[in-house]
């Protein structure tokens, strides 16, 4: 298990700031690729958070244990870890500086440090989350708080929100809504007495037109209301109301109050302030690291690289594109390190395990042209039990034993087989 270093003025070969999914994977890929290198990842956090668990942990599909870990239990042998947290980059001059106020220099940087979740941006609920029905599967410290509101629920309007930003899994706001409208359904009474509406700020339920269409038939078989363009700004907890701003093609945007019975939120979300403050920002909404979206190299400085939520990269922020950018990123870097072209390029892959019920799964996979692909060689645009079991048995080992072991995608297994399910007519075709 590996110990933190202390933090001091020092140079590193490669300096990984962030040791989630991203770093970590990151880093595990580079030292199985060249075990001599001097890598470091600099992480504040004592435990490694599983977060693609929260919500089977809080549904009761996965242990809340089986969600984290301690963080020097996943430090790739070989790697430096610096616990600590970055306060300011400075690019210019190949280093950061440290909150502890040290300075680390490096020959090549990668930034993993995940976004931030801007509670404050809707007036009135950082002081109101955890009452007044208000709960949120999105922090980590109210989910157990989140789901038991679920369970207790009496009936009423329960009302779910996607913001208008980016944000970490795309699909876990309807996750929620589904399981929760499960829950609803098998109480007595609360299924029959319970209005559900999932408002978006979004243009529609999913932006993969495919996937659209799916989660368009789930909504409409449950009975749930849809209100599209409608972003959260304010909640008044005493009130029960939520306030929204709803854009409409042509007009000013007006506001429209709801009233609810159980209120779940999730947060505007962006790079955190210390990215987004620095030159290694992207100008515009979110402060992204401003990357280019085939390398994961940074556009002004060539000795930086990105990958992650963090990311500019034009695709969903999720695990599974970490998944697909990581490999690219360590290739390039490396190239990088030798004088040679950038020469692997990233598809924009990504996916969104779309839990639709206490029994089903979309597979929602797809890439930078929107276009649904299937590592499972069959039709991903389905709800399906066998992905469900996948989702909730298989992933969490999966990420434990392969992801943040630095191995490739499973996919690699499974294409192999594509000729024979094909020949079975059994595999996806793709549109």
């Amino acid at each position: 298990m590996a110990e933190p270093a202390s933090i001091g003025h020092c140079h590193h070969q490669i300096l990984i700031v962030g040791g989630g999914s991203g770093g970590i994977t990151v880093a595990a890929q580079l030292l199985r690729a060249r075990p001599g290198l001097d890598v470091a990842i600099l992480e504040p956090a004592g435990v490694h958070e599983y977060q693609s668990g929260w919500i089977l942990a809080g549904a009761g599909l996965l242990s809340y244990g089986a969600t984290h870990r301690p963080e020097a239990a996943v430090i790739p042998e070989g790697a430096t870890w610096i616990q600590g947290s970055a306060a300011a980059f400075e690019p210019e001059e190949h280093r950061l500086i440290t909150a502890a106020g040290a300075s680390i220099s490096y020959d090549v940087l990668v930034v993993a440090i995940g976004l931030q979740l801007n509670w404050n941006q809707i007036k009135g609920l950082p002081e109101a989350l955890g009452s007044h029905g208000i709960v949120s599967n999105y922090s980590h410290a109210h989910i157990a708080a989140t789901w038991e509101a679920i369970r207790s629920f009496h009936g009423g309007t329960a009302l779910f929100t996607h913001p208008a930003t980016p944000i970490k899994c795309g699909g876990a706001p309807q996750k929620v809504m589904y399981l929760a409208d499960d829950v609803f359904q098998a109480t007595s009474g609360v299924g029959v007495n319970t209005h559900v509406i999932f408002c978006s700020a979004q243009a529609q339920l999913y932006p993969v037109k495919a996937y659209n269409a799916t989660v368009e038939r789930i909504v409409a078989r449950r009975g749930i209301e849809t209100r599209l363009l409608h972003n959260l700004i304010e909640v008044r907890p005493e009130e029960q109301v939520a306030v929204f701003e709803v854009r409409s093609e042509g007009k000013e945007p007006a506001r429209e109050e709801i009233r609810f019975d159980l209120l779940h939120v999730v947060p505007p979300m962006a790079a955190p302030d210390v990215v987004a403050h620095s030159p290694l920002a992207i100008e515009g909404p979110g402060g992204w690291v401003e990357v280019d979206k085939d390398t994961c190299q940074h556009k002004r400085f060539a000795d930086v690289f990105a990958l992650g939520d963090v990311s500019s990269l034009p695709t969903a922020k999720s695990l599974a594109a970490i998944r697909g950018q990581a490999p690219v990123l360590v290739a390039n870097l490396l190239a990088q390190l030798d004088g040679r072209p950038l020469a692997a390029h990233y598809d924009g892959y990504t996916a969104c395990p779309l839990i639709t019920s206490f029994h089903s799964v979309v597979m929602a996979e797809f890439d930078y042209d929107l276009q649904p692909v299937s590592s499972f060689l069959v039709d991903p645009t389905q709800e399906r039990w066998s992905m469900f079991l996948v989702e909730t048995r298989v992933f969490p080992w999966v990420y434990w034993h392969r992801v943040l072991k630095g191995r490739l995608h499973e996919s690699r297994f499974l294409k192999p087989l594509a000729p024979l399910v094909r020949a079975l007519g059994l595999a996806f075709k793709q549109p």
